[in-house]
């Protein structure tokens, strides 16, 4: 019984073993992430299986062959609109006005742009290269430490990736057979709360410490930073609002959303002209190009891992470990954080998902909480050493030595860890407002 388990295993591991390392080496050599991953996948398709070539180029033409993947670059262009088109500063004044008067107003402010922003850009770069920086500018001035203030950012610019519209969920959701609709929603709980955590510890810190600029509160200034910002808050409106009640799809919901936001940025905040849009189309088109790079590459390589029965293999794999929900899912927790810390979340998420999710499915984790797991999870990579894309921005923004904004953002980063934990024990958190808003 022993030996024939054992040749299971080998032949279920033999070409998935294969492609992870030569991708793993071929990523070491520097060659980039989608190149790793569709060479390894050639490689072993040419040498180790009867497959025709041309079945590699008819699964990339499959994963890019689908209208929901549209969303994507909609959503990144969307994003960047917002971002050139003079909204950043109209939501910085909207939460200066709303929370500035609490204690460590300032730092309240800077959590609460960030969950504001997140709400429109869907990206985390975006976050703290935009908002982030100034936000920062906004502390250094008002006595902050610097380090807390980049830290304070870093964090918060995580929050795009969980808040709706994210465009990693999107992916994760697309990748996972979820709906889109659902899957941000479902997001939404769980990055407000992590959102209130970190007020709750700005303000412990900027009391222990006495520092933190107040403004006193207005009704009237609160009142026309509301006014000035409708504009922009009219956009994840726009966005979600007809996807969460049927009336059209996400992607046509982020055409739609693009379109208003042109109009928005040349002819209501007038910072953008016409003759700047094929700029931003173009530049958006390039970041747009590695992420669905990314993607038609993992498709051959998920069609190997599952003629291989890769995902069967890990699901008896985790189901060995136990049967217990919530012990597997602390096995997976510590598992996504390592992939996050050393893989692109999105490469991460188009190899994980068709392997994990059979896998969770068998101890009962529902497709939705897996793949808002799933994506807050692989976040913590954008914001941790030694591929953490935001922490890398927030370097170029601030200046600051990588080693000294690593170290003040252990406690937000712990904050963020504790709120993971909570999903587990509590993954209502997730499904409850779905199941109010979905039925």
């Amino acid at each position: 019984m022993k030996t024939h388990h054992r040749e299971n295993l080998d032949t279920y591991m033999s070409m998935s073993l294969v492609i992870i390392l030569l991708f793993i080496v071929l990523m070491f050599l520097g060659v980039p992430i989608a190149v790793s991953l569709g060479a390894a996948s050639v490689i072993v398709m040419a040498t180790m299986t009867d497959l025709p070539l041309n079945m590699a180029a008819q699964s990339m033409f499959t994963a890019m062959n689908s209208f929901i993947m549209v969303a994507v670059p909609l959503f990144i262009l969307c994003g960047s609109l917002m971002d050139e088109g003079g909204i950043a500063d109209r939501i910085y004044d909207l939460a200066e006005s709303a929370v500035g008067w609490i204690f460590g107003g300032l730092g309240h402010v800077s959590v609460a742009v960030n969950m504001l922003f997140a709400g429109m850009s869907g990206s985390s770069v975006a976050a703290i290269a935009s908002i982030g920086k100034m936000s920062i500018n906004a502390l250094d001035k008002k006595g902050y430490p610097k380090d807390y203030a980049t830290a304070i950012n870093l964090s918060g610019s995580m929050l795009a990736s969980v808040i709706p519209p994210s465009i990693l969920m999107i992916n994760a959701a697309a990748t996972g057979n979820v709906s889109i609709g659902q899957a941000l929603l479902a997001g939404l709980v769980p990055g407000v709360l992590i959102g209130m955590l970190f007020m709750i510890y700005n303000y412990i810190y900027c009391k222990k410490h006495n520092i933190g600029d107040r403004i006193p509160f207005s009704s009237a200034r609160l009142g026309k930073a509301v006014f000035r910002a409708i504009p922009a808050l009219l956009t994840p409106v726009i966005l979600l609002g007809g996807v969460y009640t049927g009336i059209y799809t996400p992607t046509e919901g982020a055409g739609i959303a693009v379109v208003y936001t042109v109009l928005v940025s040349i002819y209501v905040f007038k910072n953008l002209k016409w003759s700047d849009i094929p700029r931003i189309i173009i530049k958006n088109a390039r970041s747009t190009g590695t992420i669905l790079f990314v993607a038609i590459a993992a498709k051959p390589a998920s069609l190997l891992f599952e003629i291989d029965g890769l995902p069967a293999l890990v699901a008896n794999m985790i189901t060995g470990i136990s049967d217990n929900r919530i012990v597997i899912l602390f096995v997976l927790y510590a598992f996504l954080i390592f992939v996050g810390m050393f893989m692109d979340a999105t490469a991460a998420i188009f190899i994980l998902v068709p392997i994990l999710l059979p896998a969770v499915q068998a101890v009962g984790v529902t497709p939705l909480f897996f793949t808002v797991f799933l994506v807050i999870t692989l976040s913590f990579g954008l914001i941790t050493p030694p591929v953490g894309v935001c922490l890398y921005a927030a370097e170029n923004v601030t200046g600051l030595p990588i080693e000294s904004i690593i170290k003040a953002s252990l406690p937000w980063i712990l904050l963020i860890a504790v709120s993971l934990c909570a999903l587990i024990l509590f993954p209502q958190l997730i499904e409850i407002p779905v199941k109010i808003v979905f039925g």
